[in-house]
């Protein structure tokens, strides 16, 4: 018997695995995602409606260091859950040390040329006098942690790549908590303001590669740092970079949405679209918080038993994201249809900000309840190595549909066509995934029966 087939992931019970990775995924990123959130409340409550605005205008960065540790870390999860299925151990290995090289050196470079090019960065961005020097401060500091928060995004995949989803749960919600104390101690009470937002933000960034570096070096994962091989390999980097490129796509086409928008709101002379749009982006983030959790562990579990050759379960398992997200997805939409102007208040209670933003996140949302068929669907094609449908679905949202039309519509309707744009592209790439994953699930139905007819 293969050491792996004791493993986790060799659950005979997908549903049941699926739950058992998913709650406390989900539990661990809700905390986790709340780093964004947390640091716009106590901002817009401390510094006001400008610091919210400054702290959204860098988001694109942050997003930029996420893609950099996504790229690797589900890159590198995928290969890693592929080659436990197998029982090949030396390539889990092998592949940890190219993961980790590779996201270090990416990330270091990124810092360096971050702090050189500060300025015209943030012209890029589209900071207006006003908004500049809060975005400029908070900036300034967070690129400092590029490397080690990179480390700590990729850490959580790989951990979650095994099986070991508490782990990471555990992980997040320390450096979370450690993030809010930090958060209220410095604007509150050392009135720090948008500086000392973002040494919290780095403070509990740090915290989590500082944890995955004590689980990796524990002997409890099939990822131990003493055995880690940081030899390049580049037919492995090759294989990580093709499945993790969907991750990197869609991270940075989130990152030119936003810089996309930020002119366009600056163009208008509507300054406060970039708070609302950060108001409302967190939200959605957060929203979408349990179908990303859904997505990480239907990524485990599919790769496990695609590389097991174990087809059935892969449609069993999927098809129950799907139905799960569904419920999720409605059930959020509800809330923030009823309840925006509740939501909104949370983040600041400036009458404007209020005014506008009710009106903009109800447009923003209308299809929010089948949002979750493309996250799902990204995660199947990553999990099963499918790197060119994974990639093609990860922009079919955004960078194919969405900033086009973005840089369309409000040449017609205004800052209406900006909200407008939203729902629209969410329809379009719901359905594209549909089509893509449906087909994909027959072929391997077939690939089953085929199999299993074949046996004496």
């Amino acid at each position: 018997m293969r050491e792996t087939d004791k493993h986790i992931l060799a659950e005979q019970d997908v549903g049941k695995l699926l739950w058992k990775l998913s709650i406390p995924s989900t539990i661990g990123m809700f905390v986790m995602s709340s780093y964004n959130a947390v640091d716009t409340i106590f901002v817009g409550r401390g510094v006001g409606t400008l610091g919210i605005a400054g702290v959204a205008l860098v988001f694109p960065v942050q997003t930029l260091v996420l893609a950099i540790g996504q790229l690797f870390g589900m890159g590198g999860a995928s290969v890693i859950s592929m080659a436990i299925g197998a029982g090949d151990l030396s390539k889990v290995n092998k592949t940890f040390g190219n993961v980790v090289i590779s996201a270090a050196v990416l990330s270091v470079m990124l810092s360096i040329l971050g702090q050189i090019f500060i300025d015209p960065f943030l012209k890029v961005l589209g900071a207006t006098d006003a908004v500049y020097p809060y975005a400029r401060e908070y900036l300034r500091i967070s690129l400092f942690g590029t490397a080690i928060r990179c480390f700590g995004i990729l850490s959580n995949n790989l951990i979650r790549s095994e099986g070991h989803a508490k782990i990471s749960m555990v992980i997040m919600i320390l450096s979370a908590v450690l993030n809010v104390i930090l958060d209220a101690l410095f604007i509150f009470v050392f009135h720090m303001g948008v500086r000392g937002a973002a040494i919290a933000t780095l403070i509990s960034q740090c915290s989590t590669g500082i944890y995955a570096l004590i689980f990796f070096s524990s002997g409890k994962s099939l990822l131990r740092l003493q055995k880690i091989d940081l030899r390049p390999n580049f037919k492995i980097i090759k294989e990580i970079a093709s499945i993790g490129m969907a991750s990197l796509g869609r991270n940075l086409s989130s990152s030119a949405l936003i810089i996309i928008m930020n002119n366009i709101f600056a163009g208008l002379s509507f300054d406060l679209g970039i708070a609302i749009y950060g108001v409302i982006n967190r939200v959605i983030f957060l929203s979408l918080t349990p179908i990303n959790g859904l997505a990480q562990s239907v990524q485990p579990i599919v790769g496990f038993n695609y590389g097991a050759k174990q087809y059935s379960k892969i449609d069993e398992v999927v098809k129950m994201a799907y139905f799960s997200a569904l419920s999720i997805t409605t059930t959020f939409f509800g809330l923030m249809m009823i309840f925006p102007t509740e939501i909104i208040s949370l983040f600041s209670n400036d009458p404007a900000l209020l005014a506008e933003g009710v009106p903009a996140f109800r447009k923003i949302i209308l299809v929010f309840p089948i949002v979750g068929m493309q996250v799902i669907g990204g995660a199947y094609f990553q999990a099963i190595g499918k790197a060119m449908k994974a990639f093609v679905l990860t922009m079919s949202r955004q960078a194919l549909v969405l900033i086009p039309l973005i840089l369309i519509l409000p040449r017609f309707l205004g800052v209406d066509g900006v909200f407008w744009s939203f729902p629209i592209a969410d329809l379009v790439s719901a359905v594209i995934t549909f089509i893509f994953v449906r087909n994909s699930l027959i072929k391997l139905r077939k690939n089953y029966i085929e199999r299993y007819e074949d046996l004496p």
